[in-house]
């Protein structure tokens, strides 16, 4: 059995990033940047093992995600971890919480080539969270809802487009990061959850209750990420 664990934490705005520059004191955080992308690294110690944690400031879109999480991923982290806000689509409320199951790239698109929407290449399109992650949070976090993701660089806000994703993916909810990190950390094999809190309901009025819940620069997406972290010492899986 190991006693350390190396765990990266995706966060892409920056006002869900805010609040843990809060707690740098408390948690005795040092800096950590990727470049200009601001993170911190800090740890976590239990009963002899060591979960050392670098999350790190991404910026919004499925680009600045995945470059983020290849970095983390290059520098050993053996788990990823990701918080945001998300637009709910079907099954969820604003304000609910949700862990996310599958990840879909809802906006590639190759069907004038004769591929199915989403689909890639010689690849996988559906990207799975780790089960035992899965298990774990949802443990930990008890009534959370667990369901898809569907993830685009555009922010939807329009009830026609909404209706589509629900109909075409069954998604939950959607975002601008979760497949991005979700398909480099198939790649690499690294293990991989994501919790999403619902900030609008991905509709005419979504821009405004989106601005509205994210301007208030809550720490529950942070304190939800540092609680996962504790969580992680009692899967042992994840230390042998």
């Amino acid at each position: 059995m190991k006693n350390e664990l190396k765990v990266g934490i995706v966060i892409a705005d920056s006002d869900e990033y805010l609040p843990i520059k809060d707690k740098i004191d408390e948690l005795g955080a040092g800096q950590a940047n990727f470049y200009t992308r601001e993170g911190l690294s800090f740890e976590f110690k239990q009963d002899g093992k060591t979960v050392k944690a670098h999350i790190v400031n991404c910026g919004v879109g499925m680009v600045n995600a995945a470059t983020v999480t290849t970095a983390l991923c290059g520098e050993g982290c053996e788990v990823i971890l990701n918080a945001g806000l998300s637009g709910g689509i079907s099954g969820i409320s604003r304000g609910e919480l949700m862990l996310v199951t599958d990840c879909i790239e809802h906006d590639f698109d190759l069907t004038p080539l004769g591929y199915k929407l989403c689909q890639k290449p010689g690849q996988e399109y559906v990207y799975h969270t780790d089960e035992r992650l899965l298990t774990l949070l949802g443990n930990t976090f008890k009534g959370i809802k667990k369901g898809v993701a569907v993830s685009g660089d555009s922010f939807i806000s329009d009830g026609t487009k909404k209706e589509f994703l629900k109909t075409e993916f069954g998604a939950m909810s959607c975002d601008m990061e979760t497949a991005a990190i979700a398909y480099v950390c198939a790649l690499t094999s690294t293990p991989f959850a994501s919790i999403r809190r619902i900030s609008d309901d991905a509709g005419d009025d979504a821009k405004t209750a989106y601005t509205e819940m994210n301007s208030i620069k809550e720490a529950l997406l942070i304190d939800l990420m540092l609680d996962s972290l504790r969580a992680l010492f009692k899967e042992e899986t994840l230390w042998i």
